[in-house]
């Protein structure tokens, strides 16, 4: 293994430099087609699709309109990102659906194994969500939602409601909760859209299993401990540094889990350890590459 010098110190100057690059603020790196879009999340790994406060990733509106606000005119040209993301729903060019943190995630397809691994889903989904749901790890509502879809195939969002017995304006909190608490498992995901309800917009979900069925053997081969630290070697990949809280938080781990995924990526010289951030006292971890630039 590599060494490593001691107190290592990073400036703000340098991951300014280091995102400029992974998150394409540049103009010049701006994307310009979809095609480009689904280059950027395949070098990416995985990316958010809006910026979301308190998490540290690239995303596609970032990408797209440069590190500025998500816009409220609908006629902002970064906008455009919406339309690229509608029209691939249910193409198989990457996995679209909140994920992170129950954030819009676009995940790339030879990284999604590594997701589905970590998820709770064993190798027959159409049953182990009821002993999930027997242990209160699943809610009546998401139970009600999967079934659902599981029944009746694809449904746009007015019809799953009304299949899931959750049609009522009382419910609809719980209904949303509902799905999100089933893409973040990756159990639903979008798929398309349907012209209906008072906007004439509304998403069409299918269970996951159904839309992307290699999956259940392509993370059938991971071990657990692989997965994260595949995960985390992306991550730093994107972002080249930061805290040891931030990936806790992010992916929903164990401190015990994370600290396997680091021993592991340190014996293959993915991670370098005990960094310092001139504006913080906590420790940091980057990637080798952060520092190759």
């Amino acid at each position: 293994m590599t060494s490593q010098p001691k107190a290592l110190i990073i400036s703000d100057e340098q991951l300014t430099i280091y995102r400029a690059q992974s998150y394409r603020y540049l103009p010049s790196l701006r994307l310009r087609s979809r095609d480009e879009a689904i280059h950027f999340v395949n070098e990416r790994g995985f990316v958010l699709f809006w910026p979301a406060q308190g998490l540290t990733m690239p995303s596609l509106w970032v990408a797209t309109a440069g590190n500025r606000p998500v816009a409220d005119a609908h006629d902002d040209p970064g906008h455009i990102c919406w339309d690229w993301k509608d029209s691939l729903l249910g193409k198989r060019v990457w996995y679209y659906a909140r994920v992170l943190r129950g954030k819009n995630t676009l995940i790339a397809l030879d990284v999604l194994p590594y997701f589905y691994a970590l998820s709770p889903n064993y190798g027959d989904p159409e049953h182990d969500y009821l002993d999930q749901y027997r242990d209160g790890l699943l809610t009546l509502e998401a139970k009600q939602v999967y079934e659902a879809l599981l029944n009746e195939g694809p449904l746009d969002t007015l019809a799953l409601r009304r299949a899931a017995r959750l049609n009522s304006p009382e419910s609809t909190s719980r209904f949303e909760r509902a799905l999100t608490i089933l893409q973040t498992q990756f159990r639903v995901l979008p798929v398309g859209t349907a012209e209906v309800g008072a906007w004439r917009y509304a998403f069409v979900y299918d269970v996951t299993h159904r839309h992307f069925p290699e999956l259940l053997s392509q993370a059938a081969t991971l071990h657990e401990d692989e997965a994260r630290a595949y995960l985390l070697r992306r991550y730093l990949l994107s972002v080249g540094a930061i805290n040891l809280s931030h990936p806790l938080g992010l992916f929903g781990w164990r401190e015990n889990e994370m600290q396997r995924a680091l021993r592991r990526l340190e014996r293959e010289s993915y991670v370098l350890r005990g960094i310092r951030y001139d504006r913080s006292n906590e420790e940091w971890i980057a990637s080798p590459e952060f520092f190759a630039l």
